[in-house]
């Protein structure tokens, strides 16, 4: 299990070093699990004790969500002075997500069979 952790955190952070290094626009944890990918890919399958230490850091995720809860409570203030756009960023970026689903599944399903 321990052995499983330490594979997860070194593809993070080699994802973290060539993003730092080579300054590409991806954030590093997701150019590690590429290669966490990569390796599961040339393996064939998942381990079992893979796949337990994964659903470990899975049942636990809520936790790492307590420092960003704590930095809006920190900044509330500022928060609340930018409540307008804040809110106009948020509400036009779903909708605009939305729109372009549904272009997506619309464009998408034109060649897929009809049930």
């Amino acid at each position: 299990m321990v052995g499983y952790l330490t594979l997860i955190l070194s593809c993070q952070l080699l994802g973290e070093v060539i993003v730092g290094a080579l300054g590409l626009p991806v954030p590093g944890p997701v150019l590690g699990m590429a290669f966490l990918f990569a390796f599961l890919l040339i393996r064939g399958h998942v381990p079992d004790a893979l796949g337990t230490t994964a659903d470990g850091l899975l049942r636990n995720m809520s936790l790492l969500f307590v420092p960003a809860g704590t930095g809006v409570i920190m900044h509330v203030t500022l928060l609340s002075e930018a409540l307008v756009p804040l809110s106009l960023a948020v509400a036009i970026s779903t909708s605009a997500a939305i729109v372009v689903t549904a272009l997506m599944m619309r464009v998408l399903s034109k060649g897929a069979p009809n049930e």
